[in-house]
Order: structure tokens, then sequence, then C-alpha cells
């Protein structure tokens, strides 16, 4: 039976009943010409009401979408604020204990003040008592100076031998006799055999040499010694080993640099030193740290200067493992990252740096982004934290590949929002190419149920 033969059966049945007829016994069927009329009917009847659905979720989806991008707005704006209060926070501490430094640079510069001024009035009591001014002196300055002496000797007994142009000279033997001090110290120190608990001397490489020669040897051993702990790692495995169960381990390790990527030192006259925070760094924090990436901060600045930025800039603790200058390898006249002293295997490592001549050991596990030079529209930390989350939800099992595709541009994170944006357009003709191929079933669908048996 064709639709609307069905449509009209059902109507009449219907009516009968709400005017309480009861059932129809029998329904006469419709010509074809009155179905057919009816089947109009009922299809543009069905179209309109498509279309009106179809106008209904996109005016929905426009208000999600409009609501959501003023959320994010908002939320934008919340961190920006909490950001720069943050960024108050931080110059307060940092000029506080610049406060403090300057507090005992005066402090010790009266007491080198005090020390000098009493020295000087020493110096100069004794030489007012090593010199009397008595009138014999005077008598012989006379008798001299009657006998015709020459200016010239006289200008060389008052200027003496070591004081005006020969005054380098002193120099020079201070300078020498400080050397071989201080040189004959440090082989007396190094030098000396080592000694057992009880002070006895333990035989080394060096016990049957002459004495001085293996002073010598072992005082050359000790500075070389000296000498690669200064220019190597403080130590071969920078990271303890990787947590076990029942603890969480992130699949992937992200190392980064603070200076330059997530602060910029700024100097002032007024202010003197102070660090900037970048813009959106507490949210890449929040979202790709664990349980994505194990977070180190591996930098080439001190410790001392460093760490309490670091406390500063994460205070809910998603860095998990802080390393600075001594952790560095000193080459070429750079502090170079070495990433296979890390501990971790470093097909899951991801570096990202500003400076090539810091990573040039691990190119390929490098992520080189421009320097951020203190700009308050940056959106950097917010488009990485994207292109982070994408690897580590992908499931990515050697990030090199993906590293050294994205190093051949000269902004990676702009060529991975480019590809993105790519991507989404590309998601969107397919998902209304499918929606218009489903469209045109139902319609032919709907007509085929008018053709007649």
């Amino acid at each position: 039976m064709p639709p609307a033969q069905i449509y009209h059966w059902m109507e009449v049945n219907v009516r009968m009943r709400m005017l309480g007829l009861g059932k129809a016994q029998s329904v006469e069927r419709l010509s074809e010409e009155m179905a057919i009329e009816l089947g109009a009917e009922m299809l543009g009847e069905f179209v309109i009401f498509s279309m009106a659905a179809v106008t209904v979720v996109l005016e929905y989806k426009r208000s999600s979408k409009k609501e959501a991008l003023k959320e994010e707005k908002q939320k934008h704006d919340f961190l920006m604020l909490q950001q720069k209060l943050q960024d108050l926070d931080l110059i307060c501490m940092v000029q506080e204990a610049q406060i403090r430094e300057l507090q005992r640079s005066v402090d010790a510069l009266a007491r080198t003040t005090r020390i000098t001024d009493q020295f000087l009035k020493e110096k100069l009591a004794a030489a007012s008592n090593d010199n009397p001014p008595d009138d014999k002196n005077k008598e012989g300055s006379e008798n001299a100076s009657g006998k015709g002496q020459e200016p010239g000797k006289d200008s060389d007994k008052k200027g003496g031998k070591w004081t005006g142009k020969n005054a380098w000279k002193l120099g020079l033997a201070f300078l020498g006799g400080w050397c071989l001090l201080s040189g004959g110290f440090l082989i007396y120190a190094w030098g000396s055999p080592p000694l057992d608990p009880d002070g006895k001397e333990v035989e080394d490489e060096f016990s049957q040499m002459p004495k001085f020669l293996a002073m010598f040897k072992r005082a050359s051993k000790e500075l070389n010694l000296f000498t690669k702990k200064i220019k190597e790692p403080s130590r071969d495995k920078l990271l303890p080993d990787p947590l076990q169960y029942p603890y969480l381990q992130p699949p992937y390790t992200l190392v980064m640099e603070m200076t330059g990527v997530l602060v910029h030192p700024d100097w002032t006259y007024g202010t003197g030193w102070r660090f900037k925070k970048r813009p959106g760094i507490d949210y890449f924090l929040h979202q790709v740290g664990p349980p994505l990436f194990e977070i180190v901060i591996y930098t080439q600045e001190q410790g001392m200067t460093a760490d309490p930025l670091v406390s500063s800039l994460d205070p809910n603790g998603y860095i998990m493992y802080r390393l600075y200058r001594d952790a560095t390898r000193y080459q070429n006249g750079h502090h170079i990252k070495d990433l296979a002293c890390l501990n971790r295997d470093l097909s899951k490592v991801i570096m990202v740096e500003w400076n090539p001549n810091a990573t040039e050991l691990n190119p390929r596990n490098t992520l080189l982004i421009p320097k951020w030079t203190g700009s308050d529209d940056d959106r950097t930390l917010i488009d990485l934290a994207h292109f982070l989350k994408t690897i580590a939800s992908s499931g990515v099992e050697d990030v090199r590949n993906v590293i050294e595709y994205y190093s051949q541009f000269d902004d990676p994170i702009a060529a991975f929002r480019e590809n993105q944006r790519k991507l989404q357009e590309e998601q969107e003709r397919l998902a209304q190419e499918y929606k218009d191929k489903e469209e045109k079933k139902s319609i032919w669908g709907g007509l085929g149920l008018f053709k007649r048996r």
C-alpha cells in the first residue's frame, strides 16, 4: 500500500475515534490523482520539517560556538590577569633580592672604608714619627743646596727606585711572587701523597719517582680531573631511573630551556634585572604536564639564579626535574645539553630550544623555536601545547621522525598550525560530502515510497 493510502486510512480512523464513532469498518481507497496530491503534500511537509530541523541544529551550533568563543576569551583574559599578577609577584621577589644584595654591598663597602681609613691613619702616624722636623735636617738640606748639587740627582733621591716610571717593576715583581706562591701552594696541596686513616702515605703510580716530580705529576693529574669536571656534566645519569609500577611514569620526556623560552630577562636602570613570564605558561604546563609528559627544565643558567625562578613559574609542581649549568657539557665555547646523559629513551625525548649551539649533540630531538623577546601578544606556548598533545595522544613510537619533519620550517609551530587548519578544512569537506550523500539517499528513498507496487 502506498504511503498516501496508509496516511488516508490512519487519518480516517483517527477522526472516527475522535468523533466517538468507533473504528471504521472499511475505508474507501483514494483515487490515483488524490493519492499523488496527498503524497506531494506529505513530501512538502517532510522537506519543510527537515529544513526547519536543520536550521534549528545550525543555529544551536552557532550559538554554542559563540558561547564557547566567549568563554575561551574570558578564560584567556583571566589567565592573562593571573599571569600579570604572578609577574608582579616575581618582580617583587627579584627586587627584594636585589635590595638585600645592595644592602650587603653597602655594608661591605662601609667596612672596607673604615679599614682603609684606619690603615691610612696608622701609616701617616708612623711616617710622622719616623721623620721629625729637626733643625739638623734643615741645615743639611741648606748645605746640600749651597754646594751646587744638580737638580736631577735630587729628584732621583726623592723619587726612589720603585716610584714614578719604575713603579711597574714593583707591580711585576709582586705579580710574579704571587704566581709562584699560588703555584707552589697548588702543587703542595694537590701533589701531596694520599694518606690512609692512620696518617700513613698510600703508594700510587708516582711513589717511585723523585719527590718533587711525583708532586708535580699528582698536581697535574688533579688539574686535569678538575678541568674535566668543569667541561663535562656533573654526573653520568642526570635523571634517576624511570618510575616503576605502581607509580606513574609519563611515556614521553619534554626537555625545555628556561631563558628565551619560558621567561625573558630584562634590565632597566630603574628596576635592574627582572624576569618576565611568557604568556600562556600556566596553560602550557597544565596541558602537557603529567601524565602526558615528564617535564624537565634543562638550562644554561646557574642553579642559584634559576632555581627560585622555576619555583615561581611552577607553583603546582608540573615540572618534575631541574638541570642547570653544571649538567651541561662545555665544548667549543658553548654550554651544550647532552641528552644521552638523561637516562631516558631518546625516541621518546623532545627538547624545546631556541639556541642551535646548545643542542648540536642531539639535533634530531630538538624542536627549535624563535626566541621570545618579551612580546605580550605571543601565543607560541598555547600552540606548542596543542602540538605536543597531538604527539602524545597519537602514541608516536619515535618522536624524532616528527621533529625532523617540522625542523625543515623556520617556524615549526606556525607550520603545525597551518597543517591543522588544512586538516580541519579537509575534515569539514568530507563531512559535508557525506551529509549531502545521506540527504540525497533520504530524498530518493522517500520518492520511491510513492511509486505503485
